[in-house]
C-alpha cells in the first residue's frame, strides 16, 4: 500500500475548496487510522547475537605471526563454525546480482568488504568491520606480582 503524507492530503482537500470542518474531520480520521496501524504493527523481537572473530590464517600457522581478521556477529544460539559458510553463501548470492556478475566476489575479505549488509543479513551474519583488523595475542594473565612491587615502591 502506498504511503501518503497527511499534510499532502490536507493540501489537496483544501485545493478542492471543501468545507474547513470536513477537511479537519477527514484529517482527524486519517491520523486516527495511522495511529491504529502503528499500534497493531507487530515488530519482530531483535535477534540476540554473539560476536565472532574470524581470523585470517591462509598458511595454517598461528604461532609467532601477525594476524588480521574481521569482527562479525551471528545469532546467539548458532555455532561460530557456521560463520564462514554464511559469508560464502552471501558471496554466492551477491555474485548472481548484476553487480556481482560484473565484479564477482572470490574471497572472504571481498565478501566482508563488498557484499551489502542486506545480503549478509539474509544469511544471518552481520559484518561489524569491513576492513580487517589486527589481532593481538595474550597469555590471559595479569602480572599481579609485578604490579604489587610497583605499588609498594611508590
Amino acid at each position: 500500500m502506498a504511503k501518503v503524507d497527511i499534510d499532502l492530503v490536507k493540501m489537496i482537500l483544501q485545493r478542492r475548496e471543501l468545507d474547513t470542518r470536513q477537511v479537519a474531520s477527514i484529517i482527524n480520521e486519517l491520523q486516527e487510522e495511522v495511529r491504529i496501524q502503528k499500534e497493531t504493527e507487530e515488530k519482530a523481537p531483535p535477534v540476540k547475537k554473539q560476536f565472532v572473530m574470524l581470523v585470517s590464517d591462509p598458511d595454517g600457522e598461528l604461532e609467532g605471526k601477525d594476524y588480521t581478521g574481521w569482527v562479525l556477529q551471528i545469532p546467539e544460539e548458532d555455532s561460530p563454525y557456521v560463520t564462514e559458510e554464511r559469508l560464502t553463501r552471501g558471496a554466492y548470492d551477491f555474485n548472481v546480482t548484476p553487480k556481482g556478475r560484473r565484479y564477482p566476489v572470490k574471497t572472504i575479505a571481498e565478501s566482508c568488504e563488498i557484499v551489502s549488509a542486506r545480503i549478509h543479513k539474509e544469511q544471518k551474519v552481520w559484518v561489524k568491520t569491513r576492513e580487517p583488523v589486527l589481532v593481538c595475542r595474550t597469555n590471559n594473565k595479569i602480572p599481579w606480582d609485578e604490579m604489587k612491587e610497583k605499588l609498594d615502591a611508590e
